[in-house]
């Protein structure tokens, strides 16, 4: 899934999440209408959005919709990039609680590269800090978090990262503040 969703703007969203289905299968125009619908839904947006077009959905709806079409084809790998850049923290939080419904539902590898704490402290097993031209780190974000290499200590020790942990660590507590708002 690219940063922006990349999606076609002279398509609907339901043509958008058809784009893969019709350039590399041979399904029916049925088969493909029902793999459609059922990914729109399975990403958490209403029936009604499949016949709007990208300029008439908000942000958080174009993800989804990008995410929609990256699943169609039932990957076991999903590559992500920067997948909650630009939304606000409620709309990236319930972004993150789809791709870890997503993750375990369809049993997916993620792959994701994003500069977002929070998304990182919500998702990633594992996580790889690249710097330098080159990997400064691999490991847990518990891991990574007391480094000794003073690049990813900063990153992950200053205020943003000491607020997303602590977010994290209330949200494994029980206390849940995402919403699964489509938008």
């Amino acid at each position: 899934m690219f940063q922006h969703g990349a999606l076609f703007s002279s398509l609907t969203l339901a043509e958008n999440v058809a784009v893969p289905l019709r350039e590399h299968t041979t399904l029916s125009e049925a088969l493909i209408r029902d793999l459609i619908a059922a990914k729109i839904t399975m990403v958490g947006l209403p029936p009604d959005s499949a016949a709007k077009y990208p300029n008439e959905l908000s942000g958080g709806m174009r993800r989804r919709a990008a995410l929609a079409r990256a699943i169609v084809m039932d990957p076991e790998l999903l590559f992500l990039d920067e997948p909650t850049a630009g939304l606000d923290p409620i709309i990236a939080a319930g972004f993150d609680d789809l791709v870890l419904s997503l993750k375990s539902l369809l049993g997916l590898t993620v792959v994701m590269v994003t500069h977002d704490l929070d998304s990182l402290w919500r998702i990633a097993n594992r996580v790889a800090v690249l710097g330098n031209a080159k990997v400064l780190g691999v490991g847990t974000m518990q891991e990574l978090s007391s480094s000794d290499d003073p690049v990813i200590r900063e990153y992950f020790n200053g205020p943003r990262g000491r607020a997303a942990r602590e977010q994290a660590a209330w949200n494994t507590r029980g206390h849940h503040d995402s919403t699964t708002d489509p938008a």
